[in-house]
């Protein structure tokens, strides 16, 4: 979808997501000592990006649906923390080099050539020793997952991520990963996601 169709979507006033971050994104980070700034790119509604700020990172949540930031600053308001939002299409969104300590990217979906270039940009923003992360829908899932986009082009895998990674990073994990996920009538299902983390060299 386009950001009309993401602003038509996220237009409830119930978040579309959860306000807990993402599980790969806390167990992933957890650890990691804030340092300085981070972003989260294609940030929606704001839940990691809300998350991080929580534990002490200085965050810009970028994202091209005005709707969906309105609604991370609202949520950023109410856990009593500051995420600078950034509207913008993140094709042409570039970003400052060796800018960042971290940069999360969350199920971003867009066809494979311009996921490559956001995940690109995103290693040129982070500093050495800085952390990337990507979470999004593997392209298992499609045939042996549950729920997730059934656009194929739209998918990835870790490993497709992680080559992009190697010429700028250390990768350190680099997996399909299994999240339990409820359908429609109640019933435990199983979704595939991929999951990379890498550090920049």
């Amino acid at each position: 979808m386009d950001a009309a169709g993401w602003d038509e979507r996220y237009r409830g006033s119930e978040l579309v997501w959860k306000a807990e971050p993402n599980r790969f994104v806390a167990q992933e980070l957890a650890g990691l000592e804030p340092s300085g700034r981070a972003v989260d790119i294609a940030a929606g509604e704001g839940r990691n990006a809300v998350w991080l700020a929580e534990r002490g990172w200085e965050v810009d949540a970028v994202d091209f649906s005005a709707v969906a930031l309105e609604k991370a600053g609202r949520l950023a308001a109410e856990r009593d923390v500051r995420v600078r939002t950034v509207q913008a299409d993140l094709m042409d969104w570039a970003p400052p080099v060796a800018s960042y300590g971290l940069a999360l990217i969350a199920y971003l979906q867009v066809p494979w050539p311009q996921l490559a270039e956001v995940l690109s940009r995103a290693a040129t923003a982070v500093r050495t020793g800085g952390t990337l992360l990507l979470v999004g829908h593997d392209a298992a899932n499609l045939d042996h997952g549950h729920g997730g986009p059934r656009d194929p082009d739209v998918l990835c895998t870790a490993d497709q991520v992680a080559g992009v990674w190697r010429p700028y990073a250390d990768v350190v994990r680099a997996e399909t990963v299994a999240r339990p996920v409820v359908d429609t009538e109640g019933h435990s299902r199983t979704a595939l996601d991929a999951l990379v983390r890498a550090v920049r060299r």
